[in-house]
């Protein structure tokens, strides 16, 4: 029977190879032509879900040679070429890698914020560099109904939940058909705005009069307790790939969590097939 992570790995080369614009190039080019970019896609994502160091992932599939075949691998790169491409991909990439992944969708959707460490540097490296924000607010879109992560959203500032929730949906518009929030979302231009896209707003009024209450009671309570989707697959990805990221820079550091939402994609895609 075919292991768990070689059906990871066959997932992973199949979505990267979406996303990338040569496909068919080989993986390690004879001659030592470096590497195709869809292999290096799958090789970080085996390292997300390894959750290992660059060093120690490249290690534990050395000893994997099923895994390698499934990327087509005759050696792997040194962990610094490997760290060095994570940086070189660009993140339109990385977001269409996560898209790639979240092949089930209803456009039933939820959208809620959690945070995610940056304590992984140390202290003599956060006062040298002025690394003064200790978490990354990370916002989630999610399908209710097949819990796959369709965006996501990473700052370091502290941009309130309804700023940064039509910019979320704009870039969705077109696969939204309602979307779920709590409070923090309330403002009367996002829900204007996701009307207009044809989005059915499930947004809970912050409570100032009588008509705010008129207007929770209205709300179809099935579909908005939904909402509560997000935090179960925010509590998967930190039980299982992590509640820190580990990049040193606040751009990578957007990069890693479009990687652990991709990886935990990928997961649900081995195991409810």
């Amino acid at each position: 029977m075919t292991s768990e992570i070689c059906l990871f790995t066959r997932n992973s080369v199949a979505k990267a190879k979406q996303v990338v614009a040569n496909p068919d190039e080989p993986a390690d080019p004879e001659g030592g032509g470096g590497f195709a970019e869809w292999a290096m896609l799958t090789l970080h994502a085996l390292r997300i879900e390894l959750n290992k160091s660059y060093r120690v992932a490249l290690d534990l599939l050395s000893e994997m040679p099923g895994v390698l075949a499934e990327i087509g691998l005759t050696r792997l790169p040194h962990y610094t070429v490997l760290r060095t491409w994570f940086a070189r991909i660009p993140t339109k990439t990385w977001r269409a890698f996560l898209g790639a992944t979240a092949e089930k969708r209803t456009g039933h959707a939820s959208i809620d914020a959690t945070g995610f460490d940056r304590d992984q540097p140390s202290r003599h490296y956060a006062n040298r560099t002025d690394y003064r924000v200790r978490a990354l607010k990370v916002t989630a879109l999610v399908d209710v109904e097949t819990l796959y992560i369709t965006d996501i959203h990473s700052t370091t500032s502290k941009k309130h939940d309804a700023k940064i929730g039509p910019q979320v949906a704009r870039r969705n518009a077109g696969d939204l058909r309602s979307l779920a929030a709590d409070k923090g979302y309330d403002a009367k231009a996002f829900r204007d705005e996701l009307r207009q896209n044809g989005v059915r707003p499930l947004i809970k009024h912050r409570l100032f009069n009588s008509l705010d209450h008129a207007h929770n009671a209205r709300m179809d309570s099935d579909r908005y307790h939904q909402r509560s989707m997000s935090e179960t697959v925010f509590s998967s990805i930190k039980r299982t790939l992590g509640a820190a990221v580990r990049a040193r820079s606040w751009w990578l550091e957007f990069r890693e969590m479009l990687l652990k939402a991709t990886v935990y994609n990928l997961r649900r895609s081995v195991r409810f097939p």
